[in-house]
């Protein structure tokens, strides 16, 4: 991946491969700083143990998108108030509690304004799975406050979890950053291309004969 988005042309200042300021980069090298969000969330009342049986919890760890995001939550655990007796996530899986009927709001730089409810657009999401694991929205809630992220570009799939983060943000005590979605590239179905889907990488695109100039060309077609 590194050598793919450098023969594209992007350059970089800091990261799992150069150092800098705020590492470690690398997500497996900092379960203690998620550690530490989790015991605030869990000393401030803003998270509770759920036993309820999933069937997939894998997708919590991953980044949702519109085809798969985390389904709303029933509440069957929602009134545990036990929280503080845990020394450790493991076991459980951690729920945020959301502000339900809470207005979560923010200005996109590239959609704008964009409105959620809790507990109707989203319920209560998991922050820690059961398998010892961090979930998508607290790692990269937690990696954005505390690498001091000024702007966050990525997917419009991800709309949905940036009102999510928000909410995570303002429990840990920090500010958000500005972020900008940007529409999905989809095959000729409508289908979001994706790893998963088998979708053309860099890479093989490279391999095709296409130019670095010739991506960035359609990159920025798309864009507009």
């Amino acid at each position: 991946m590194y050598e793919d988005l450098r023969w594209l042309g992007i350059v970089w200042s800091e990261g799992p491969d150069c150092g800098g300021p705020y590492g470690p980069y690398a997500q497996s090298e900092r379960r203690s700083v998620y550690l530490n969000a989790w015991r605030k969330l869990r000393d401030g009342g803003y998270i509770y143990a759920c036993s309820c049986s999933r069937k997939d919890l894998a997708a919590a760890a991953t980044a949702p998108n519109d085809a798969d995001d985390e389904p709303i939550y029933p509440g069957t655990c929602r009134s545990r108030n036990d929280a503080t007796q845990f020394d450790a996530p493991v076991g459980n899986n951690w729920r945020f509690r959301v502000p339900e009927q809470e207005r979560v709001s923010f200005m996109d730089l590239n959609f704008g304004e964009r409105t959620f409810v809790a507990g109707k657009d989203f319920g209560d999401f998991v922050v820690w799975r059961r398998d010892d694991v961090p979930s998508y929205q607290l790692a990269v809630a937690v990696d954005d406050a505390l690498m001091q992220i000024s702007e966050v570009v990525r997917g419009a799939d991800l709309l949905k979890s940036t009102a999510r983060q928000i909410l995570l943000f303002r429990a840990l005590g920090f500010s958000p950053p500005a972020y900008c979605h940007c529409g999905l590239v989809r095959d000729a179905t409508g289908t979001r291309m994706a790893k998963r889907h088998d979708a053309a990488s860099i890479r093989q695109l490279r391999e095709n004969g296409r130019t670095p100039e010739q991506l960035l060309e359609t990159a920025d077609l798309l864009v507009r």
